[in-house]
């Protein structure tokens, strides 16, 4: 049972008041001078010398940040072919922005009701995306529930079977369920065909395939580099400052633990990105420290690729049933988001927009606020549709080209660790991915594919 949302809970001690003034931190912003907390505070807000958003300011803070992009990265807008397979839905820990998990009772044998998610085996995985690797795709994203069955390798399940408590480490048999998701290291295994690139293993995750042990994380992580793993996406890290952790995700592991095991994942030698859950319950003084976290996390590892800003998509989820908020961010507060991202990260090269998120048009905008990334092709994505998004579930790179060119920037297909990339011309059609295993050009859908799922989105 969730406990409700009082106004005592939102009665934060951070709040977004500063000694600092705007033109100072624009200043600083446009000279390339590290930002400290107050200043982004400043430009997040456009001055918290007035209520709401001055537009001119935040013109200017966008300015900046467009300029600083071209600095960094130039005119290329790159975009990756990859699919995500999440491997479960079910999951028992209760955050109230989601609306992806389905109660994991409700998927054991003998329940009375019949669950609305769904488990893969890692044998269904591994056809899922041997499919997607003949198609042409060569990364695979994989974010899953926190399956109480999920056990890191035989060795984990073996102690978990033997705990005196097990509901204290959230952990039943997979004989309760009418589907298993395995091990965490047999589905990384399974997802690990061809050479395609397995971006999985949150810190959360990492956190569940620990329990019950005195693990470390970099012993976690080790196994499952051994068993397939390439790169960790910086996902479960919504806003890292407790006071917002306690009101958003109570049950989820606090912020200092979540640094802990993106150290340790870079400490075994993996890559990873990072995230922003934004637009629900926080301030801008909460999106300001945690951009210091994630600064000072690159700071102390070196390891990040790209800065995640993802907008909280509030239909369909508790906070908004609840009535603890009533919309989500505002385009101006998603486009400070992006630009004082890129103007404040001052170590990572590259800043992602989400067209799942912001839409295409949207999308392309912020793409001039400092964003330099487009995502992927993202041949499935059920969490932002599952908590009402309306913006699809598949790019081609027809469709990115057409795109990034409308506004004239260079199309650049990219792996997810951007060693590789293909710029690609306009020109020239037709136009797929060339950098995966078996990625020959072709498109990776065909027009009828398209046009049937084209019109499964219209529905």
């Amino acid at each position: 049972m969730e406990r409700p949302v009082t106004e005592a809970d939102l009665a934060f001690e951070h709040t977004p008041e500063t000694d600092q003034s705007f033109e100072n931190a624009l200043e600083k912003a446009r000279d390339g001078d590290r930002l400290t907390v107050d200043d982004a505070v400043e430009l997040l807000t456009t001055g918290t010398d007035g209520e709401g958003i001055d537009q001119r300011r935040k013109e200017q803070v966008l300015e900046a940040a467009d300029r600083r992009r071209a600095e960094v990265v130039g005119e290329e807008v790159t975009f990756v072919a990859n699919l995500n397979n999440n491997v479960t839905t079910a999951c028992n820990v209760g955050c109230l922005f989601c609306n992806f998990k389905d109660a994991a009772h409700t998927f054991e044998s003998d329940a009375e009701v019949e669950t609305a998610g769904f488990t893969k085996t890692p044998a269904e995985s591994r056809e899922i995306v041997a499919d997607a690797v003949d198609r042409g795709i060569y990364e695979v994203t994989s974010v899953s529930g926190l399956h109480p069955a999920f056990a890191l390798d035989a060795e984990h399940r073996e102690i978990l079977e033997a705990h005196p408590e097990p509901k204290e480490i959230n952990y039943k048999s997979p004989e309760r369920y009418d589907t298993s998701p395995g091990t965490y290291t047999d589905q990384i295994a399974a997802m690990s065909v061809d050479g395609v690139h397995v971006h999985s293993m949150t810190p959360e995750e990492a956190y569940h395939a620990r329990r019950g042990t005195d693990w470390s994380y970099e012993e976690v992580f080790r196994r499952l580099k051994d068993a397939g793993l390439d790169t960790v996406p910086g996902t479960a890290a919504e806003i890292l400052v407790e006071e917002v952790r306690d009101v958003i995700c109570p049950g989820k592991i606090g912020t200092e633990e979540w640094l802990e095991a993106m150290e340790a994942a870079a400490n075994v030698g993996l890559g990873m990105t990072a995230t922003i859950m934004y637009g629900h319950v926080e301030n801008e003084a909460h999106r300001a420290l945690h951009l210091k976290r994630i600064r000072d996390l690159q700071d102390r590892t070196g390891n990040i690729t790209e800065f995640v800003p993802l907008s909280f998509i509030h239909q369909n989820t508790p906070l908004f049933e609840h009535d603890v908020v009533s919309s989500g961010a505002s385009i101006d507060e998603d486009e400070l988001m992006i630009a004082v991202g890129r103007l404040f990260l001052d170590n990572v090269d590259h800043v992602q927009s989400s067209w799942v998120k912001y839409g295409d048009e949207q999308g392309l905008k912020m793409l001039s606020c400092g964003a330099d990334d487009y995502m992927g092709t993202i041949l499935s994505e059920e969490i932002t549709t599952r908590a009402g998004g309306e913006h699809g579930e598949f790019r081609s790179f027809e469709d990115y080209v057409e795109m990034i060119s409308s506004i004239g920037r260079v199309p650049v297909e990219r792996s997810t660790d951007y060693e590789k990339r293909r710029v690609i011309d306009p020109e020239n059609p037709p136009f797929g991915p060339q950098l995966g295993p078996k990625a020959d050009g072709t498109p990776l859908l065909t027009r009828e594919e398209r046009e049937s799922q084209t019109a499964i989105a219209d529905d």
